[in-house]
């Protein structure tokens, strides 16, 4: 399934729930960021920015292996939760509002771009042009998403539900499969080279709290939703993890992909 926000992206404003993105929503494993360091993609000392930043989790899973890291995003109050757990991880990002199609950023000044869990958020032709534009030749771009899996009466799959009845426009973004081949495309046209990606699968356990609070944390709930409306999703949520999902801590199946590229200037 391919992600398609263009109905629902206007009314997105992912700072209405900032402390509930950067308390509950799960960020990107350990796993992945040795998966790039490893695969020596990263290195410590690169020059690192990363795009849509929001509560900073790929900013901070790179500074703890030794990158530079600068994270931009539209949301100061999101940003202010990335400082906030930085500080709690005991590492440094410079933080600058803008957007990933015009950073307003130098030219030829990063080894590597990061996109986590945003690319379908931006107008891709020119983020993919911005990058281009701030990336060193040789530069490396990766983009990745860390997807929940709605598989047949698992949490997630019941969850999804009750999102739409509550939401319905939010449908576009049901039912995914954690695969996004249409990056691929996008970065290929672009003109970036050694084209690459990858995935694998994870089980992430959560309170009922804490599921609660992802859920919020949504597009589909506290970002686009009025206060009232999110509380009465909130109350039919507990309610339904308490009787169909009692165990504690229920267990979300996600899945981790992304896409690895070159510069076309190396």
């Amino acid at each position: 399934m391919e992600l398609d926000f263009g109905k629902l992206g206007s009314k997105v404003d992912f700072g209405k729930t900032a402390q509930d993105y950067g308390r509950h929503r799960a960020g990107f494993p350990d796993s992945f960021f040795r998966r790039l360091f490893d695969a020596d993609y990263v290195r410590r000392g690169d020059q690192v920015l990363d795009l849509g930043t929001g509560a900073g989790t790929v900013a901070r899973g790179l500074a703890r292996g030794g990158c530079l890291t600068t994270g931009l995003d539209p949301s100061t109050k999101l940003m202010d939760e990335a400082r906030r757990l930085d500080a709690e991880a005991g590492v440094a990002t410079r933080y600058v509002e803008g957007r990933a199609e015009e950073t307003g950023l130098p030219a030829a000044s990063f080894d590597v771009v990061t996109a986590g869990q945003c690319w379908h958020w931006f107008d891709r032709p020119k983020a993919a042009a911005e990058i281009r534009r701030i990336l060193k030749p040789g530069g490396r771009l990766i983009i990745a998403h860390f997807d929940w899996l709605p598989l047949p009466g698992n949490v997630v799959d019941a969850t999804e539900q009750l999102i739409i009845a509550h939401n319905p426009p939010w449908k576009v973004a049901a039912g995914g499969l954690g695969i996004h081949p249409r990056w691929a495309f996008d970065v290929a046209v672009a003109g970036f080279h050694d084209i690459e990606t990858f995935s694998y699968d994870i089980e992430v356990p959560y309170s009922h709290e804490a599921w609660r609070g992802r859920i919020r944390a949504s597009a589909g709930i506290a970002a686009s939703l009025p206060p009232d409306r999110v509380a009465r999703f909130d109350e039919e949520l507990a309610e339904l993890l308490k009787r169909d999902f009692p165990g504690d801590p229920i267990i979300a199946p996600h899945r981790v992909w992304a896409l690895l590229c070159r510069s076309p200037d190396g």
